[in-house]
């Protein structure tokens, strides 16, 4: 399989388990690998024979700007299941980093990582 990776989509969602985080909100970043034949799109040159990178991300900020959930594995899985639904992807990898998460020690980062696939 081939993999066509986008890094650090940026949106502001409201999720989280903690009443300040579902008031105040807070900025989630997306990355995502996924996994396709591009044999064909490359063969006709056509972008109707492989993932719509740009669709796919206006997606994702939907999801995070979206209906807000408790957890980011939640949002995670969310994610992973709407990039499985375009033809052609047949895995997906996606990390969701939540930077500002409520940690009182200093922290670089919050991630959950999962890989999906349609098998």
């Amino acid at each position: 399989m081939d993999r066509v990776a986008l890094r650090g989509l940026r949106a502001r969602g409201n999720h989280g388990v903690f009443p300040r985080e579902r008031e105040e909100g807070q900025t989630f970043i997306v990355d995502l690998v996924l996994s396709l034949d591009t044999r064909p799109a490359a063969a006709a040159d056509d972008l109707t024979k492989t993932v719509h990178y740009g669709v796919i991300a206006e997606e994702v900020v939907e999801i995070v700007q979206g209906d807000p959930v408790d957890l980011i594995e939640t949002l995670a899985e969310r994610i992973a299941q709407k990039c499985l639904g375009h033809e052609g992807v047949e895995e997906v990898e996606v990390v969701v980093h939540k930077p500002d998460a409520p940690i009182t020690v200093p922290f670089d980062d919050v991630t959950i990582t999962i890989t999906r696939s349609r098998a």
